[in-house]
């Protein structure tokens, strides 16, 4: 069944409420300061929880993570070194199941 305008619609509205949303907290957690005895008192999914969001806010703002002139240079030769070889590295499948065979 083709999707419809009003098959798509909620989910690209449930986004972007999502977007907003995360962007009020972001917001509201910036002026707050949260102590590190605040933060042991969560359980330990609320604090998953938390660094999962911490981390999202992070990578929202990408040009803010500065990174070294050491960083930008390794950065260039890993994508370089791809571009002239994409087939020689190895899956994620691959390396995660050759890390897990030598425990």
């Amino acid at each position: 069944m083709p999707a419809t305008l009003d098959s798509v619609r909620p989910a690209l509205f449930e986004k972007e409420i999502e977007k907003i949303t995360k962007r009020f907290i972001l917001r509201i957690m910036s002026t707050l300061t949260i102590a590190k005895s605040d933060i042991l008192s969560l359980s330990v999914s609320e604090r998953i929880q938390l660094a999962g969001d911490i981390w999202d806010s992070v990578v929202e703002v990408p040009q803010s993570v500065p990174l070294t002139e050491a960083e930008k240079v390794e950065l260039d030769s890993r994508l370089d070194a791809y571009h002239l070889n994409p087939d020689s590295g190895s899956p994620w499948s691959i390396v995660k199941e050759r890390i897990r065979s030598r425990r």
